[in-house]
């Protein structure tokens, strides 16, 4: 029997052209290429401990028990860089959420301390709430009514029975002349701050454009 049965499903590339034998040296040579392509894409750090991950965000900080289980998984350094930015992206929206609801519970506790207990607070808030809605711009109302300072501001406002912020500076022209008065409490020097030149100007501008009430 002549046929070598081992060569004939070998390339043409790997044959010598006269005897039809396996080319060593060239298959050798093609593995190597083979090997050397293989591992030139991304892999792995050498250890866990060599991923350099960037937590600018401030967030959390890099967790060495994590970055020993996406070793284990071989998660490149970009695999394991996008993981930690999934986590943070996910996770923005929701201490944002949780931390307004405590800045919020906080702020209703202080309130309630400040009006002498719940059931005095709640009355004060239904004024208030009345008051607002009857005197103020909805985006004004809505600004006071949102923390501590701004409701105190709003409680003081309607003690004094400030006039309405609703009428236009056109009805009665001042020395402000078209400046919004809106706008001008709006602002924290206004109703946080309680800046004194700042406040001064604006209950001027009220005088003067309601006649001096």
């Amino acid at each position: 029997m002549s046929d070598n049965l081992l060569t004939e499903e070998i390339p043409e590339k790997f044959k010598n052209p006269d005897s039809g034998e396996l080319k060593i040296d060239a298959l050798l040579r093609s593995y190597k290429e083979l090997e050397k392509k293989l591992s030139s894409g991304p892999s792995a750090p050498p250890s866990p401990d060599e991923y350099c991950i960037n937590c600018d965000h401030g967030l959390f900080e890099v967790d060495n028990e994590i970055n020993k289980r996406l070793f284990d998984k071989g998660f490149t350094q970009d695999q394991a860089q996008a993981l930690y930015d999934l986590a943070a992206e996910r996770m923005v929206p929701m201490i944002r959420e949780i931390s307004a609801d405590l800045q919020a519970d906080r702020e209703v506790e202080r309130l309630v301390e400040h009006f002498g207990g719940p059931d005095q607070w709640r009355e004060v808030s239904r004024q208030l709430l009345a008051f607002g809605q009857k005197n103020l711009p909805g985006d004004v109302l809505e600004t006071l009514a949102s923390s501590y300072d701004g409701v105190l501001a709003l409680h003081r406002m309607m003690r004094t029975q400030e006039p309405s912020l609703k009428r236009s500076a056109s009805e009665n022209p001042s020395k402000i002349g078209e400046m919004d008065l809106q706008s001008m409490m709006r602002d924290p020097k206004y109703w946080k701050e309680k800046d004194p030149s700042y406040v001064a100007k604006v209950t001027e501008g009220f005088k003067k454009m309601y006649g001096g009430k």
